[in-house]
Formats: C-alpha cells, structure tokens, sequence
C-alpha cells in the first residue's frame, strides 16, 4: 500500500526537518509541488510577485542583481539542500522580487505555495526554526558580499573568484566572471592579463588555468 507521505522522500535533503509532525507533513503531501528547469530558465524576474518558497533539491541557480545600465552582480547561488534567501523576504515581507535568477545547472525544486508556506510558520515550530536559521545564514553571506564590494579591491575580489572555483582549470568567460564582479568585461580582461604577466593564471578561451595559487591567496587575502 501507497504511504501518504511517499511524495516527501525528499525531505531527506534536509535532515533539519526531520521532527515534523504529522500535520506539517499533511500540509506538505497536499500542496508541495516538485518542478525542473533547464539551463538558461529564469526563475524569476525583479518586480515579480512571489507565490511560493523554494527548498532546492538538484542543480544550481544564482540570483542576481541588474543595474539600470544592464551591468549585473552576483549576489548569492542556491544549490542543492539549500534555500532562496530573497524568496523568504518576500514571503515574509509580502513584497516583490527585489533582484532576478537564472539556472546554472538543471534544477529540481520543491515548491510550497506561499498559503502552505505561511501556515507551516505559524503551526510549526520545527519548520519555522528551520526557514529562520537559513534566512541568518544567508543574510550574513550578503553583508559579507556587501563589505567585499564596498571594501576589498577588484584584484582582491577577483582573485577570490578563482580561487573559490575549487578547480585549476576554470571554464568561465571574461564576461560571465564580470557579471558575478559586477564590472566591465574589459575591466576583467585587464586584470586577469595582469595576472598573467604576474605567472599566477594562464589565459585561454573561454577558460582561464590557475597557474600559482599562492599568488591569488595572497592577493585574495590583501
């Protein structure tokens, strides 16, 4: 015989939820949705109204904000186990998206609808404690990001990219690391050929190859 609760094998990802009662798994087996996207799919867009909370089981997507001159920043990624910090403000605050996603890596999502959403924080204290202390983490990531932007150099910040990419060899274009910098393509080109000269990259297309990766900590870190 079928279990209820056979459409919440996914829980599992998020071990935090494990205590639930039955009646926030009811609530869950009713309305929770599970959805995929491809690469390329925006989730949303800046302006647009939210109507559900995302828990992130596959892939990746990063969420972004546009100037009015067309320049982009990173602000953060959401992988798999992971949240959307800016989907919880706006369910919280009853507000639009303030910034836009777009998939990086084919995702796989399960979607509480913002009614199952709001009644899981007022019933729950297992899910709301869960959906607060992602929301903390979160926040802290962007005030970090935020003193990186108002405090570190472009080198610096630069160097981090790299470095944070765990692999010597990187497949990224000058234009995709300038948008998660928040700067000019031709600004990026300029450093990275800094960096070159320096023997601390080898540039290629499409792909830049760390060469010494003592050179990118020590600039990472000044």
């Amino acid at each position: 015989m079928q279990s209820t609760y056979d459409n919440l094998s996914w829980l599992a990802l998020f071990p935090e939820l494990s205590g639930l009662d039955l009646l926030a798994k009811d609530l869950l087996a009713k309305y929770v949705r599970i959805v995929e996207a491809p690469i390329g799919t925006i989730g949303y867009r800046e302006g647009t109204p939210c109507g559900a909370y995302v828990m992130r089981l596959e892939g990746k997507s990063r969420v972004y904000k546009m100037s009015t001159g067309g320049r982009e920043i990173l602000l953060y990624r959401v992988g798999a186990g992971e949240t959307c910090v800016i989907t919880t403000t706006c369910l919280l605050g009853n507000s639009d998206y303030p910034a836009s996603t777009i998939v990086e890596e084919s995702i796989r999502d399960a979607l509480i609808p913002a009614a199952a959403f709001h009644q899981l924080m007022i019933d729950s204290a297992v899910f709301r404690k869960f959906v607060m202390t992602n929301y903390g983490a979160l926040i802290t990531d962007l005030i970090v990001l935020l003193d990186e932007v108002a405090f570190h150099s472009l080198d610096a910040r630069l160097a981090k990219v790299l470095l944070d990419a765990k692999s010597s060899q990187i497949t990224r274009t000058h234009q995709q690391i300038a948008d998660e910098l928040g700067t000019a393509r031709e600004v990026v080109s300029r450093q990275l050929k800094r960096l070159e000269q320096k023997g601390a990259v080898s540039l290629g297309r499409g792909q830049v190859e760390i060469i010494d990766r003592s050179t990118l900590e020590k600039l990472a870190n000044s």
